[in-house]
C-alpha cells in the first residue's frame, strides 16, 4: 500500500477522493443582483481507505474569468460532519453564485482519520460556464 503524501501537516491518504458528479446551470434561480449566475454542483467524497474518515471543514477557491479569486472556508460540509466508512461515499449538492459568466472552482475537504490524524482531500477543478443562448 502506498504511503499517504503530506501537505503542510495534513496527510492525503490514497483512496480518499472527490468526484464532481454533475454540474447544472440554473438560469431561473433567484439570485442577488451582484451574483446573477447560479450553478448547482453534485459532489461525492469516496473513502476507499482502510478506516473511517470524518469531514470537519471545507475550503473553496473560485476564480472568475477576470482573474478575481474568492476563497470560502467553513465548518463541515452542508451543515454536517459526515463520517465516511471504508468503501462508502458521502454525496451532496450545493451551489455557487457567480458575478461573471465563467469561473473555475476547486478546493479541499479537511478531516480526521481513525488515528486522529488530519487528512486532506482535494476537490478537482471544474469549470462553470453560462451556456450560449
Amino acid at each position: 500500500m502506498a504511503l499517504p503524501s503530506t501537505t503542510s501537516g495534513f496527510i492525503e491518504p490514497p483512496g480518499l477522493r472527490v468526484t464532481v458528479d454533475r454540474l447544472v446551470y440554473q438560469p431561473d434561480a433567484e439570485t442577488p443582483e451582484d451574483r446573477p449566475f447560479c450553478f448547482v454542483y453534485y459532489i461525492s467524497i469516496h473513502n476507499d481507505t482502510d478506516g473511517p474518515i470524518t469531514i470537519k471543514a471545507r475550503k473553496w477557491v473560485v476564480t472568475n474569468n477576470q482573474g478575481e479569486v474568492t476563497a470560502v472556508e467553513g465548518d463541515g460540509v452542508v451543515g454536517q460532519h459526515p463520517t465516511i466508512e471504508p468503501g462508502e461515499k458521502f454525496s451532496y449538492n450545493s451551489y455557487h453564485l457567480l458575478d461573471t459568466r465563467m469561473a473555475v472552482a476547486e478546493g479541499s475537504y479537511i478531516g480526521t482519520d481513525a488515528k486522529a490524524r488530519k487528512v486532506l482531500v482535494r476537490i478537482p477543478p471544474f469549470k462553470m460556464s453560462v451556456p450560449e443562448a
